[in-house]
């Protein structure tokens, strides 16, 4: 095989869409910068050119000059491929984990933390079905049909993000959870029959776990506090809380008192007019054996 023709098969910008570093995510920059700065420390430790060691891990000296100078997110395989060109000893494949995180949207990141934390969560969305909620497969079909498009890298590390979420169901102790869903939503045809036998097989699953309350809120049912939007209320174990609503406060965070107990009494009201429980799984059963 011909120089050039190697040099042609190695990844280039071009092959990597997706995996720029987000410049106002602070944290994220600097754990790229820290990666990028002793994957060129260790590289140079050995003697090694960037452009040979390039050719080693299967990248072109331009992508290694730019993940070594933090402006680059590495891909897994080229922190393990690196540890073991350079000899490492699993110090740099180490990173791989906080790396991760950094592909993750600053804004679910921050959101994923905070539920970690939360010791309740309550949850009603008038127009989709929870991200904590969602199978992998319709929250792909959402996200696809959102515009402008995503590129395919950045697609996939939404879904990922989305579905990282859902390790708050392995948590012990586990955290009172509550979701209010609309029927519309649940009718709504997102992905093909599999994709939407999916996802209702997932909420009888998550409905029938004992920390979770599942409900459904009729489309024959009148008017209610959540019609403008989204509201979630999180509750911490020191006695804090943090909540939002689209339709209030500028859709914006509030840890303000006086404002947590309005959503609390708006979520609460949407769950006194939802159907119970019990009714709303039978419910989604129904839709399941009409699918």
């Amino acid at each position: 095989m011909s120089v050039d023709g190697e040099v042609r098969q190695l990844r280039t910008e071009a092959d990597e869409p997706g995996w720029e570093v987000d410049p106002d995510d602070e944290w994220g920059v600097a754990v790229i910068a820290t990666v990028g700065r002793q994957l060129k420390l260790r590289r140079e430790a050995v003697g090694m050119r960037a452009g040979d060691f390039g050719k080693a891990v299967g990248y072109g000296e331009d992508l290694v000059y730019k993940i070594e100078g933090g402006k680059r997110i590495p891909r897994p395989e080229y922190l393990e491929r690196a540890d073991e060109v350079l000899g490492a000893g699993g110090l740099l494949a180490a990173m791989k984990e906080d790396v991760a995180r950094v592909r993750y949207p600053k804004t679910v990141r921050d959101l994923a933390q905070m539920e970690a934390r939360a010791v309740e969560i309550g949850v009603y969305v008038c127009s989709s079905v929870p991200g904590l909620l969602q199978t992998p497969e319709h929250a792909r079909a959402l996200l696809e049909s959102w515009q402008p498009a995503y590129a395919p890298e950045d697609l996939e590390r939404r879904v990922a993000a989305r579905m990282a979420r859902r390790e708050i169901y392995d948590r012990s102790p586990a955290p009172a959870l509550s979701f209010v869903l609309e029927e519309a939503t649940l009718r709504r045809r997102v992905g093909g029959t599999m994709v939407r036998r999916q996802q209702f097989e997932r909420l009888l699953e998550v409905g029938r776990m004992n920390n979770v309350t599942l409900q459904v809120m009729p489309m024959d049912s009148g008017p209610h506090s959540g019609m403008s939007g989204r509201i979630e209320v999180l509750k911490f174990e020191d006695g804090t809380a943090v909540g939002r609503s689209d339709g209030a406060f500028n859709g914006r965070p509030t840890h303000e008192p006086r404002q947590l107990r309005i959503l609390e009494l708006r979520y609460g009201t949407i769950r006194a007019q939802a159907l119970p429980p019990g009714e709303s799984l039978a419910f989604i059963e129904q839709l399941l054996g009409e699918t």
